[in-house]
């Protein structure tokens, strides 16, 4: 009697046997190469969503593969747990952070157990757990020991709505990164990270990375924006000759300098327009202009304007007087704050001098005879290149030439020279937040700023906190605040500042290698044997924030002796999103399908059977019903197959006989899935193609004569199951077992594909008659071009194509075609 195919019951069963079995646990044996497989790691925010099932589906199959090829796989998962929403949940339904995090935590591991995905959860971590945390907490306290934290006072970026700062990688077209408000700018004091001391090295070696993405590498790059040009220093006599550093691409145009423009919120600006008729004017314009976006003021249609601070900077080369204006389109954060004017060949400097009428000094004349130097910035800025003049004794040189020798010019003079600029900023980590790791700084009024001790850690959070979302609850906390100074003993303040979470996932891919490690955050021994991560999968969202976070933590591990590698990330990949009716699933679409739906209508490996073969993981996926119900039909059609057939596996161990052609045909086309199934899977990752090919099989399987081979049906079918047990595993693993065996399908040997079983008795070749097909015809394979040609030239075909006609030239490509030339 033929066997049901129930997914529910099916899926429980085996998910619950892996468990038992210890089946996914990491197995650490040194006789085969490792696979570290990785997905990053999600926020508990208590539901697993289809961008969730396509991403662990993904990695699965890649995870399962290796350990069926013979490596030792580590495939571990954790939780990004610290954060925001947790608070505002905390705000809402009144449970304490800890709590609602720890009950997702519990939803959603048992949500990626029913996609059977193969995780080892006993290296699981959670960022919020001080297990983990005290180690992040040690880890700042290596990157201050090494000078790579500091703090300062600085005008930050602000999140109204989420009451805190967020760092340059946060702020997304203006907007807050988690809430879409418009970020605004205020003057805090706060922790950052140099990142600045590693821009050089995260750009160079984008290069180490050519698994990666193009469209990554280049955003990186984007990011960390690497400018060559030079530092010009001028000076304000009214402020004893105080200096403000420019920095410009063009030192060749330095000659061209009409005036000088600051940033709003440079520090100068106070000290230059105190006490003159315009202060007042100004400060009301600075005022405004810091409530305004970083992308509103240099988005390139936003309108440029400006005011007088009314005072004058001497030109380092000329002495000559330059006015210091202050306006909206200079940041400071980008540069030095402050600008050189040259109107006559910047195009955002002519717009502002004609707007505000001042003066265009030309300084390069134009290589087109036809174009005059009289009329260089008169209608428009010029931008190419031409030979210097009016520019001292630097006419006549081409301006290319000019830049160095100008950069070095200066430098003699000791006001300037050439450098090197980036637009990465450091990294801001400090958040006015509770629900995160506490930065382990305390201040001291005797001692000032003092590190708590590493056998003081961790820093735990407190619980006698009042959560509002108005304001950092750590502040309220009195005995979370005062402390002892672990220096004089004497009163001190903890820091209530908490680090930005991206701190937490910089690293937690080495925790894994050595999760319970009580004495160090992993050893180096652990870390060495695993790292790299051979295959990391996560969103292109991700690309500059949490991507470049890691390769910095990473870099700094290894110079101080942590870590043999300083690249985290061999190979990545970015999966596309699932779309539904071409457009984003969210709530407000009301096109949300949630992985449990599928589950409870489908079971788990339908789902992963769709998501895996409707499109490639690089590329946006159609949710489309008709297209599960297809995958769920495929499977029920599998499952009909092996059913029908299973009695041929009671003691039949016969070896394929070819001897008759439909048993070559399904031999050849076995051996054909498992080769390109194994590239698809292994080497291109193009897991649809994979499917595709096990469809044409199954298809194959379905078409195979009674009369034919049993021994060769047998093999086939037993390398079907084989085939497809890493991407549908649970309905694999029930048929391994309905065909008699009793040990898993996934402790087996991946099948290796015979190259001879490919070759073909016979091919079907062109006939060609002076270049034009005429015919076909069926030929042995293997005839070598002397011997094709003698066939085909005396076969009857050929003789009543060519009937009267005279052979000119014979022209055989053995495998393809004959080309007849005649006359």
């Amino acid at each position: 009697m033929a066997r049901q195919y129930v997914p529910a019951e099916i899926e429980v069963k085996w998910q619950k046997k892996w468990q038992e079995n210890q089946a996914h646990k990491t197995v650490e044996a040194t006789d085969k190469p490792k696979f570290y497989c990785l997905e990053q790691f999600p926020y508990p925010s208590g539901r697993l969503h289809m961008g969730h099932m396509r991403v662990y589906s993904i990695g699965d199959i890649i995870a399962r593969f290796k350990r069926m090829s013979g490596y030792q796989v580590l495939h571990p998962m954790g939780w990004d747990a610290f954060g925001l929403p947790a608070e505002n949940a905390a705000v809402k339904f009144g449970a304490q952070p800890a709590k609602w995090t720890y009950e997702n935590i519990d939803f959603m591991k048992e949500q990626q157990n029913r996609l059977g995905v193969s995780i080892d959860w006993y290296r699981e971590v959670a960022t919020c757990s001080p297990d983990y945390y005290k180690w992040t907490q040690w880890l700042f306290l290596k990157f201050y020991e090494h000078g790579l934290a500091y703090r300062k006072r600085a005008f930050v970026n602000w999140c109204p709505e989420c009451s805190t700062v967020l760092a340059n990688e946060q702020v997304i077209n203006g907007l807050c990164w988690r809430c879409d408000s418009e970020v605004t700018k205020k003057d805090l004091e706060q922790w950052f990270l140099k990142i600045t001391d590693y821009a050089e090295r995260l750009l160079n070696d984008l290069d180490k990375l050519p698994h990666w993405p193009e469209k990554v590498r280049t955003m990186q790059r984007n990011w960390i924006g690497k400018s060559e040009g030079a530092h010009v220093t001028f000076t304000v006599p009214e402020l004893q000759d105080e200096a403000i550093t420019v920095f410009t691409t063009r030192p060749d145009t330095l000659y061209g300098v009409s005036y000088m423009v600051l940033a709003p919120e440079h520090p100068l600006v106070a000290k230059l327009i105190e006490g003159k008729p315009q202060e007042a004017q100004v400060r009301a314009f600075v005022d405004e202009i810091k409530k305004e976006s970083e992308i509103a003021r240099t988005a390139t249609d936003a309108e440029k304007v400006g005011h007088f601070t009314g005072a004058y900077a001497k030109h380092p080369l000329t002495g000559e007087q330059v006015p210091i204006w202050v306006a909206n389109y200079v940041l400071l954060d980008y540069g030095t704050g402050a600008v050189m004017g040259v109107p006559a060949h910047d195009e955002r400097d002519f717009e502002f001098a004609k707007k505000y009428d001042l003066p265009i000094k030309v300084v390069i004349n134009p290589l087109d005879p036809e174009m005059l130097a009289e009329e260089v910035g008169v209608e428009e800025a010029f931008t190419e290149d031409g030979t210097l003049i009016n520019s001292g004794d630097f006419d006549g040189m081409p301006n290319r030439d000019a830049i160095k020798a100008i950069s070095k010019f200066l430098e003699e003079q000791g006001k300037g020279g050439g450098t090197v600029s980036y637009r990465l900023r450091d990294w801001l980590i400090s958040r006015q937040r509770y629900w995160g790791a506490p930065i382990p700084m305390i201040y001291c009024d005797s001692c000032g700023v003092v590190p708590v001790p590493y056998e003081q850690l961790p820093v735990l959070l407190p619980e006698d906190v009042v959560i509002d979302g108005k304001r950092n609850p750590l502040t309220s906390s009195e005995s979370y605040v005062n402390t002892a100074c672990p220096t004089c003993g004497g009163h001190a303040r903890r820091e209530t500042d908490t680090m930005d979470t991206f701190i937490d996932s910089s690293w937690y891919y080495l925790r894994y290698t050595d999760p319970n490690n009580t004495e160090l955050p992993f050893s180096k021994e652990n870390a060495d044997k695993w790292m790299q991560v051979d295959e990391y999968i996560g969103g292109i969202e991700h690309a500059i924030l949490h991507l470049l976070y890691s390769r910095f933590f990473t870099k700094v591990l290894y110079d101080i002796g942590m870590v043999k590698y300083d690249e985290p990330f061999r190979s990545l990949l970015t999966q596309g999103m699932v779309l539904k009716e071409g457009a984003k699933m969210s709530k407000s679409k009301g096109n949300v399908v949630s992985p449990d739906e599928i589950i409870e209508k489908y079971g788990a490996d339908t789902g992963r059977l769709f998501i895996l073969f409707a499109a490639p993981p690089e590329r946006d996926l159609d949710w489309t019903d008709t297209g599960v119900e297809g995958s769920y039909r495929f499977l029920h059609r599998v499952w009909r197959l092996v059913d029908g057939h299973a009695g041929l596996f009671e003691g039949n161990a016969a070896a394929p006989d070819t001897a008759d052609e439909a048993a070559k045909d399904l031999y050849r086309m076995t051996h054909y899935a498992i080769k390109k199934v194994s590239e698809d899977i292994g080497e291109r990752y193009a897991f649809n193609t994979a499917i595709s090919t096990i469809m044409e099989l199954v298809n194959k399987l379905y078409t195979y004569p009674e009369t034919a081979d049993r021994g060769t049906l047998v093999y086939a079918l037993r390398t079907l199951i084989v085939l497809l047990a890493p991407i549908v595993p649970h309905i694999a693993e029930e048929l391994w077992q309905l065909i008699g065996n009793k040990d898993s399908v996934h402790e087996q040997t991946w099948p290796a594909y015979d190259p001879q079983a490919l070759v073909l008795d016979e091919v079907e070749i062109a006939i060609q008659i002076n270049g034009k097909v005429r015919d076909k015809l069926v030929v042995p394979n293997g005839l070598s071009k002397e011997e094709l040609e003698a066939h085909v030239v005396n076969h009857e075909k050929t003789a009543g194509l060519i009937e009267g006609k005279t052979i000119r030239k014979v022209i055989a490509v053995p495998g393809k075609l004959v080309n007849i030339v005649v006359g």
